[in-house]
Order: structure tokens, then C-alpha cells, then sequence
């Protein structure tokens, strides 16, 4: 079985739609995707992503969507108990920062943003035009899928802490220690979250942000027993750890 992957996708409707192209192009329409979150927030088309991403559900596509530290902070601003903030965020940032898109995601459902308005009454404003199946899609995503001696997780996973113990706010937000680590894992993790130039394999972890919310394309990545692959317009590519025999 080829079980294929994609890296945090900010956003950008045409880049998904491409990297969807070249999965069905080498495992037909049937062929089982993890995404591994982030479908919001920097790009222009935070609506259609998760549009897309539903409308692939629903038609009884084998996606499983995880959750990002960017779909998280969204599903949080529009809580009907008011907006909340993520404590793990550095002080003086927040969701509507432009370092971490807000902004743009909200445009792509008609909110602007004005210079001066109170938090609760943008998030009013923006539940009045968010759909409820996405919100409901915000909430609902899971954490973590395990295939085997495989674990799709977004940001990755606390070194030394079993995987039945491990909390949110790592598997969405960590980098170290977890990029640090050069031993073996409990099971080989692939995670977006930390942008790399492309997939990268790191022998205990393969990385697959590859940067789409930052000029560069969505490369899908297949998993086919031990064996790693990107997927170009030209077909697959091996993707294997520093030191491995080419």
C-alpha cells in the first residue's frame, strides 16, 4: 500500500489542487492522504482550501486532515465563548498579527479588518460569515494518525514522552527539542510546521513543509514500505536519509 503525504498548505488553493494532481496521477482517485495541517492563514484561499478539503470528505475520498498550530488558532478566535489566545505564542503576537496571517484567512470569507475594533466583535463578525461545517471542521480535526511504523503528526512529538502521553500544544507547536533529536524515534514521525527548502529526510523523521507559504510549490511525498518518495511532474524521486546508499 502507498500511503501518501502533504506538507502545511497556507492557503494556497492552486498549489493544493497541483499537488492533488500529481497523487491521483501516480495513485489514482483513490489513493489514501494525510495532510498534515496548516490549511489556513498567509495565502489567499483559506475558504477554498478547506472547501476542497470537505468536499473531498464527503465524496468519500481516504483523507485525513490533522491539526495545525494555524487551524487551531483560527478554531480558538471564532470560540462562541469569546476569542482565545494561544499561550504558547510569543507576547505581543497574536492570531491577526502579520506574522501569522489571520488576516488573510478572514478576508477569504468577506471579514476586513479595521484598524480599530474590539476582538470580540471581529470574531462576531467573522462566525457571521465562517460556515458552520468549517468551523465544526476546525474542531473536529485530529491530532496524530498512525499507519504502521509510521506517525503523521504536524510539529512533532516530545523526546522521551510515550506517544498515549503526549499533549496538544507539542504535537501542534514543538520544534525543539524534537529537531534536535538524532536517535531513533518510536516510530518514523513525518511533520510539517517547521519550513525546510523541500521534503527532507532525517533518517527518525522526514519533514515536508516545504515552504508553500513562501513561494515555493507543495510537493507530495509517497510512503511505500520502507521506501520514501517525493512525486514530480516527472514521477517519483527517491527521498532518503544523509548516508544512505543512492
Amino acid at each position: 500500500m502507498t500511503l501518501y503525504a502533504l506538507g502545511d498548505i497556507h492557503g494556497h488553493i492552486a498549489k493544493l489542487d497541483a499537488a492533488l494532481a500529481l497523487i491521483e496521477a501516480d495513485g489514482g482517485e483513490d489513493a489514501e492522504i494525510v495532510f498534515v495541517g496548516d490549511y489556513v492563514d498567509r495565502g489567499p484561499d483559506s475558504r477554498a482550501v478547506i472547501d476542497r478539503l470537505l468536499d473531498g470528505q464527503r465524496a468519500g475520498r481516504r483523507w485525513t486532515c490533522l491539526k495545525g498550530n494555524h487551524d487551531r488558532l483560527m478554531e480558538w478566535f471564532l470560540d462562541p465563548a469569546g476569542p482565545r489566545q494561544d499561550p504558547h505564542i510569543l507576547v505581543g503576537y497574536h492570531w491577526l498579527h502579520t506574522a501569522f496571517g489571520g488576516a488573510e484567512t478572514l478576508k477569504s470569507y468577506g471579514v476586513s479588518v479595521p484598524e480599530r475594533i474590539r476582538l470580540s466583535d471581529l470574531a462576531d463578525n467573522a462566525r457571521d460569515r465562517v460556515p458552520e461545517d468549517h468551523i465544526d471542521f476546525l474542531r473536529g480535526l485530529p491530532l496524530t494518525r498512525e499507519v504502521g511504523p509510521l506517525l503523521f503528526v504536524h510539529a512533532g512529538i516530545r523526546p522521551g514522552v510515550p506517544l498515549h502521553r503526549q499533549e496538544e500544544n507539542d504535537l501542534v507547536w514543538i520544534r525543539e527539542p524534537f529537531l534536535e533529536v538524532g536517535a531513533a524515534l518510536p516510530r518514523l514521525v513525518i511533520h510539517g510546521h517547521t519550513p525546510v527548502e523541500g521534503p527532507t529526510h532525517f533518517g527518525n523523521r522526514v519533514a515536508i513543509d516545504g515552504g508553500a507559504a513562501f513561494d515555493r510549490p507543495l510537493v507530495p511525498v509517497a510512503f511505500e514500505e520502507s521506501e520514501v518518495f517525493t512525486l514530480t511532474a516527472r514521477g517519483r524521486v527517491p527521498l532518503r536519509p544523509p548516508g544512505s546508499p543512492s
